[in-house]
């Protein structure tokens, strides 16, 4: 959600601006827009639409040569999304430029005092009331724009990150920060700031984390942080691990299909010095002690999307290995049913990107309330564990189709990770039991590979029903949550009717919804070790069919008792029933990836998506 570009060094800061949008564009965005210093003045262009429509406008229209610029991709809140409440937004007379992330919620009390005061605002958007806050602090004290900034953060309420060019200060950049995401890079001659490291990853590898309610003062050979009273503010500097490449297609069409195939190397990675020899886990960034692990009695899981769907899976492998009794929430909904928490509740909060505000707001009450918060993330240096008691990082990568595909599995494994530690910290299971488990994850990538390479299959059936307009997903214990990542795929991609259910819950009421040639994707558990769990999904199966629907099996190998009720039959290795997510999510992901192209839609980027939501 709205990517962010600033920049200030030697070189043409448009290349690097417009450069560094594009790397962001998997956020999701309607609008674009650029602003740069040149001959002591402040000049714009920005255009609704993809960022192609603004580099056709700069080819029409080339702004000067600069070494200072920002720029911005809107994913629109206030505001329709058009020319005009594009970003940057300019202040009355023409000094100050804005970029903004976020929402501002007492904008409308802000935007009154304006207005009372003689400015006219432009356009219909929360972030343009901060330009001319700013521009109206500098004609009191022309001469300090950081201490403007300061003042101006001080008033406003909600979540924003703020970039800002004054045409008074050609060698400057300043930015702010709270509750949205903001990230310096630092190079030689040059520094940059941006929403996310890949936008600057071309240029350098080293970041600075900002904190919560910290502005930067950027210059092409320095960097300060102040909070917003200007008093001095501590940061972390740390090296991005991976490089430019790893943001490019690498030969594949989409993002979405190199992230696809991509997930066998993320899921080892994840598992990469976390297991040793003797099978026993070692999470060292699970800071918080094993007396106060031994001492949890309930565990919540808070997570967003596809994230929640994986701490649905957590929770059957929490219960099974560790009986503590574990609830998995909507994070959107969590804080606001006054959730039961205390010292003795572990909260586990899931997210790709560590910037999802209803999942950082809910980890906050938790934590508010005295519970510990252990993090799932995949953004080294984000919000969200930065802020958490303990944290996992999966190292799934950069992530850029909006979908998610590796970043689920990774936080799959991230789960079984802390259900094992837990369970090896506790004496739940012995230690040859927890060793079993951990060489059937370290083999798991394996078995991945196998699935990539019979997806052709898949990609088959997925053209056969491209016509289709509903989809219906159905699968038992972790099957279950892998039926709603399956709809949840299809409905991101396919824009079409997908809906994910409990088999057992079909004559509950969706059976109703059956019709002669529906399609029905049913994910079957192992046989082996569940043998009542498989035989209620085969009377699942027997009652789609007998309505006239066809079906669509997921099974493992060797699993012939499943065939003579199936129309097709997708296969997967063999593996434990609680580890089976890992294999069965695999052909979902490929399936709407193949039904979006066929019908001709763009998979990386979604129309109404962004990858990381960071409002509420």
């Amino acid at each position: 959600m709205c990517g962010i570009v600033g920049y200030v060094g030697e070189k043409q800061a448009l290349e690097v601006v417009v450069s560094g949008l594009r790397r962001l564009e998997y956020r999701g965005y309607d609008s674009a827009g650029v602003a740069v210093i040149a001959d002591g003045q402040l000049q714009t262009r920005k255009r609704a639409g993809k960022l192609i429509n603004l580099e056709d406008l700069l080819g029409e229209d080339p702004l000067p040569q600069s070494t200072n610029g920002i720029g911005h991709t809107r994913w629109a809140t206030h505001g329709a999304p058009n020319d005009i409440n594009a970003h940057p937004h300019i202040s009355e007379d023409g000094r100050v430029a804005v970029i903004h992330n976020g929402i501002i919620e007492n904008f409308a009390e802000l935007r009154a005092e304006l207005e009372a005061s003689g400015i006219t605002l432009v356009s219909e958007t929360d972030s343009e009331v901060a330009a001319h806050l700013i521009a109206a602090e500098l004609a009191a004290n022309p001469d300090d724009l950081v201490g403007a900034v300061q003042q101006v953060c001080q008033r406003l309420t909600g979540a924003f990150t703020l970039v800002i060019s004054d045409a008074d200060y050609p060698d400057l950049v300043v930015g702010a920060r709270r509750n949205s995401p903001l990230v310096v890079g630092v190079g030689e001659g040059e520094n940059f700031l941006a929403s996310d490291v890949a936008a600057f990853i071309a240029y350098t590898r080293e970041a600075i984390e900002l904190g919560q309610d910290q502005i930067v003062i950027l210059r092409r050979d320095s960097v300060e942080v102040t909070d917003f009273f200007g008093g001095p503010a501590e940061v972390n500097p740390y090296t991005v691990t991976w490089d430019a490449s790893a943001a490019e297609k690498g030969g594949f069409d989409l993002f979405m299909l190199k992230e696809i195939a991509e997930q066998p190397k993320a899921v080892a990675d994840t598992l990469l010095g976390r297991v040793d020899r003797d099978g026993k886990l070692e999470l060292d960034s699970i800071t918080i002690s094993d007396e106060e692990l031994r001492a949890i009695d309930k565990i919540v899981i808070i997570a967003c999307g596809t994230a929640y769907h994986s701490g649905m899976i957590a929770k059957y492998a929490i219960e099974h290995w560790t009986r503590i009794p574990t609830e998995v929430e909507l994070a959107s909904e969590f804080r606001y049913r006054d959730p039961i928490l205390n010292h003795r509740t572990l909260v586990i909060a899931i997210s790709q990107s560590g910037e999802t505000m209803d999942t950082l707001m809910a980890m906050r009450h938790a934590r508010e309330q005295g519970s510990k918060v252990l993090a799932i993330c995949n953004t080294q240096g984000s919000t969200i564990p930065r802020e958490s008691d303990a944290a996992v990082y999966t190292h799934a990568g950069p992530e850029i189709a909006v979908a998610s595909t590796k970043a689920f599995l990774t936080q799959v494994v991230a789960c079984y990770l802390v259900a094992l530690y837990l369970s090896q910290v506790r004496g739940d299971r012995f230690p040859d039991e927890i060793r079993a488990i951990t060489d059937e994850l370290v083999d798991m990538p394996n078995k991945i590979d196998l699935v990539l390479d019979t997806t052709d299959g898949v990609r088959e059936l997925a053209r056969e029903f491209s016509d289709a307009t509903s989809v219906l997903f159905i699968g038992r214990h972790v099957g279950y949550p892998v039926a709603l990542e399956g709809a949840l795929k299809l409905k991101e991609l396919a824009y079409m009717h997908a809906e994910g259910f409990a088999a057992g819950e079909l004559k509950h009421g969706p059976i109703a919804l059956l019709e002669d040639g529906m399609l029905v994707i049913v994910i079957v558990p192992s046989p082996k070790g569940r043998d009542v769990i498989h035989e209620k999904m085969i009377s699942n199966i027997l009652e789609v069919r007998a309505r006239g629907a066809r079906t669509i099996v997921i099974a493992e190998e060797g699993d012939e008792i499943v065939t003579p009720y199936a129309d097709y039959v997708i296969r997967i290795p063999e593996c434990p029933t609680l580890l089976q997510p890992l294999l069965s999510t695999v052909p979902l992901q490929v399936f709407a990836c193949e039904m979006a192209t066929t019908k001709g839609h763009d998979v990386d980027q979604p129309r109404n998506l962004a990858k990381s939501v960071t409002v509420e």
